[in-house]
């Protein structure tokens, strides 16, 4: 099914922008580091904007926009902040979280309901990344590393803040079209969240955030943004979401090749069990 092949697609390029992000920023400021992000793949979005039909614009979509771009930017100032300060392995298992807390928003934004198959492979996801963080010891375990551990909680939030704009995210893209929306809607985020750092902040080191590297950053969010829109407009925000968490297994792999990240198999088996609920919400379609 298109939608899954794209969602795998994003799920690669999303993880692999991160991954060069900590390699490449990490010893940046937060503030330099969410700038790289912001406007690195515009040089890839806002151009064929210029090409591209603009649909009609309805109050609804400008509402669900109104209500969308705040929570971006804050989730992520946190999100860039999560990865800067733990390692990939520790933080993006928590972004499987949300689509468990999309059962619920999904549902009460979209109307969405899911079959109990696909439910069953949302859980197998979450469960993976519970596993990534178990290391022996009490099952309340996990629980309390994730305490010990900033980005997980960061990462946890976002996962949350996640839950609700994906769902609004997609909301706007039903109201106007999914390719226009992703060559729209960041741009957006990054004026806007640019705009807030340049203003309260002095002294950025503008040569450290434009540069080759933060260009190889942006081509593979660019292609990120492209493919989220896409295949979230073909299939529920839910399942969509759930495939796109496979950023995990990326991550663990990128951690273990770029950072030397401890303990890879336990946290590739828990990456395993996310892939096999990613087949359970394939089979379920």
């Amino acid at each position: 099914m298109l939608w899954f092949s794209l969602s795998l697609i994003c799920a690669f390029t999303l993880s692999t922008a991160d991954a060069l992000t900590k390699y490449f920023f990490s010893h940046l400021s937060l503030d330099e580091v969410v700038l790289v992000r912001f406007l690195s793949s515009l040089p890839f979005l806002v151009p064929p904007l210029l090409f591209v039909r603009w649909p009609h614009l309805g109050s609804d979509f400008w509402l669900t926009l109104a209500v969308l771009l705040p929570l971006e930017v804050v989730a992520f100032f946190l999100y860039m902040e999560a990865i800067k300060v733990s390692p990939l392995s520790l933080t993006i298992p928590f972004l499987a979280f949300t689509p468990l807390f999309m059962v619920v928003t999904g549902f009460l934004v979209l109307g969405e309901s899911l079959s109990l198959k696909g439910i069953l492979g949302i859980c197998f996801v979450v469960a993976g990344a519970y596993l990534i963080h178990f290391e022996g010891g009490s099952l309340v375990q996990p629980f309390k590393s994730m305490a010990k551990e900033k980005g997980s909680l960061l990462m946890l939030a976002v996962s949350f803040i996640y839950s609700i704009t994906s769902v609004l995210g997609k909301r706007c893209v039903l109201l106007s079209d999914p390719v226009f929306f992703g060559l729209f809607y960041y741009p957006l985020v990054s004026l806007v969240g640019s705009l807030f750092i340049v203003v309260r902040r002095k002294g950025i080191n503008w040569r450290r955030v434009v540069s080759f590297k933060s260009a190889a950053v942006g081509l593979f969010q660019a292609v990120s943004i492209l493919t989220h829109m896409i295949a979230i407009s073909l299939v529920e925000a839910a399942y969509m979401i759930a495939v796109k968490r496979t950023t995990l297994l990326f991550s663990v792999i990128y951690g273990k090749i770029l950072f030397k990240e401890e303990r890879f198999h336990f946290r590739l088996a828990g990456s395993v069990l996310m892939l096999a609920g990613c087949v359970i919400l394939y089979l379920s379609r």
